[in-house]
């Protein structure tokens, strides 16, 4: 831009292109398209849709460290991700349902008070998006880390930049969102310094999209995978007993 010629403009024609050149545009000019809305495009996180990106994420950190699932496993709800990522290194799956009627669990357990199960008996504990549910978040990680073998691991994830979801709402109550700091000092509090990694997925694009129901298929995965750490969609812990 030549800055003399420009000047020679009238003032406000000026002011707006320098502001361009800036990265100010003036107020109302961004054209939002189908964002500019105040309800979602879709309400159910895309799940009628395809991959939800959360899950998207979910699964590129269990694939990152899939090798910890072997042994004695224990998954949330269903062992979707126990056999999905751990094949034929499992030698015992365990699932833990909070209530009794869950067809698959083998295990009928409260985190926050789970005096009944023994400690040291899982090699990994598989744990996605399930401490938001929880109110007394401290008291269930005390019971992950102590029901974990020396040496076992816990893979969790956390919810960050979220919607609230109505029905987990109303049947469960979902108390927490959660930050890669928040994340680490809860575990610190159990786990040592020095075995904890947290990490962050997302970026703007990734959690306007996911807001809205867009699901990783409409979205180009170079995009996907940009990380910037004050989007944090989805957090991911590694936590070794």
């Amino acid at each position: 831009m030549n800055i003399s010629l420009v000047k020679k403009l009238p003032t406000p024609v000026y002011h707006w292109l320098r502001d361009i050149r800036y990265g100010r545009l003036p107020v109302g000019s961004i054209n939002l398209g189908s964002l500019g809305r105040v309800k979602p495009i879709r309400p159910n996180f895309g799940l009628d849709r395809g991959l939800v990106i959360d899950r998207y994420y979910i699964e590129n950190f269990l694939a990152r460290y899939a090798e910890d699932i072997q042994g004695h496993v224990l998954e949330i709800k269903e062992p979707l991700y126990t056999n999905k990522f751990g094949g034929d290194r499992i030698t015992k799956s365990d699932v833990i349902h909070v209530e009794a009627g869950n067809p698959q669990a083998t295990i009928v357990a409260d985190l926050t008070k789970a005096d009944h199960l023994p400690s040291n008996s899982f090699d990994c504990i598989i744990l996605t998006q399930t401490l938001l549910f929880i109110y007394d978040v401290r008291a269930a990680i005390k019971t992950l880390h102590r029901i974990l073998k020396p040496g076992g691991v816990l893979l969790a994830t956390v919810p960050g930049i979220t919607q609230i979801s109505d029905d987990d709402m109303t049947r469960w109550g979902q108390y927490w969102s959660f930050t890669t700091l928040s994340t680490r000092r809860l575990l610190e509090e159990a786990f040592d310094q020095d075995k904890i990694q947290v990490t962050a997925y997302g970026n703007v694009l990734s959690a306007i999209a996911f807001l809205h129901g867009i699901v990783t298929e409409e979205l180009e995965q170079s995009k996907l995978d940009y990380q910037d750490p004050n989007y944090q969609v989805l957090i991911t812990a590694r936590a070794v007993k």
